[in-house]
């Protein structure tokens, strides 16, 4: 069977100056931008150089970059070194439905961003120049920023936990 041609679908909702790749029912993936059929090492790539670009199901138009990054995920961890012990994985799986599911990713999200910061000024300093005293500086300051945000997502942990019991106590209060 034929692939359907790229222009006969749905539209790609994504905003301007972001790529805009579509996959199709048959699994492949279409670059608007080169107008060719990419792979998931393509998008890999992309990701590597920092381009902006969003996945879109050529039927429907709906946002799928989140799972094609899922798929990308998965066959590097399926190849090679993991990054993720099983236990990890485990203990992230059971955030989901947890109420602190939000908290969770967003904690994650920052602290990578914190050491991807971290990294980024021990290329700047390149770490043949730097001295023991200059790099343990650095590890403490990205340890102290890391406890810094668990230190604020217990705060909004104990501030939620106080609005529900509050809540919960007006309930059961009796009224005179």
């Amino acid at each position: 069977m034929q692939a359907a041609a790229p222009d006969a679908e749905a539209p790609a909702k994504v905003p301007p100056g972001v790529r805009a790749i579509k996959k199709y029912p048959n699994r492949r993936l279409y670059d608007t931008r080169t107008s060719s059929y990419i792979t998931l090492s393509d998008v890999k790539d992309m990701v590597m150089s920092c381009e902006p670009f969003a996945v879109v199901d050529a039927k429907t138009g709906d946002d799928i970059t989140r799972s094609i990054l899922l798929q990308i995920i998965l066959e590097e961890e399926s190849a090679g070194m993991p990054m993720f012990t099983t236990q990890a994985l485990a203990q992230i799986i059971r955030f989901y439905g947890h109420t602190m599911q939000g908290l969770m990713g967003n904690y994650l999200e920052k602290n990578i961003q914190s050491f991807i910061d971290l990294q980024a000024s021990l290329t700047e300093n390149s770490v043949l120049k730097m001295q023991q005293p200059l790099m343990q500086n650095f590890m403490g300051g990205y340890m102290e920023q890391s406890r810094q945000m668990f230190s604020q997502m217990q705060e909004q942990m104990a501030k939620q936990t106080e609005t529900l019991m509050g809540n919960l106590g007006a309930g059961l209060t009796p009224k005179k």
